[in-house]
């Protein structure tokens, strides 16, 4: 089986692809800074990226979970394909012009194991950036560049927060 076959295709199996969003964490600088690589390449399939959990992602996509798209790569297809994890990544390459020759071989089963390797090298990155805690807007961190993450939950004033 090939890394690419690893999809829910929601009826779209043999359907073609025309575009692909790419759903991304906003607040990792690892990923931020591969939809900034994206944009710049040419494409053969347009890709839209999209925040992960935002609200235009819960809109356009309101079946998918949208807390497992933080924890890994998910690529939808316009027929409703959904491709998550190395598929993800191979299917990504496949509509960059640049790129497609290595989906192909990326998409072969050696390829599909050195492919997944890279994934897991770059989750363990990005979970090492932060003691393999994710520090989220929503949750109240916020981060500045002299300090460092900064935890202001909502409800709480001053040291008057409930401890659990």
């Amino acid at each position: 089986m090939t890394a690419v076959t690893g999809t829910d295709d929601r009826g779209a199996v043999r359907a073609p692809v025309r575009g692909l969003t790419v759903l991304y964490d906003a607040e990792c600088t690892l990923c931020t800074h591969l939809r900034d690589w994206l944009v710049r390449q040419p494409q053969l399939v347009p890709l839209e990226l999209v925040p992960a959990g935002s609200a235009e992602a819960r809109t356009r996509f309101p079946d998918l979970d949208h807390a497992a798209t933080f924890d890994e790569v998910t690529v939808v297809g316009d027929a409703g394909q959904v491709y998550r994890d190395t598929a993800a990544w191979i299917v990504v390459l496949w509509a960059l012009r640049e790129q497609r020759p290595l989906a192909h071989r990326l998409s072969t089963p050696a390829g599909a194991r050195l492919a997944r390797g890279a994934v897991l090298a770059a989750a363990r990155w990005r979970g090492a950036q932060w003691g393999g805690k994710v520090y989220r807007r929503a949750d109240g961190w916020t981060y500045d560049p002299g300090l460092g993450w900064i935890h202001d939950p909502a409800g709480c004033d001053g040291d008057a927060c409930a401890t659990r």
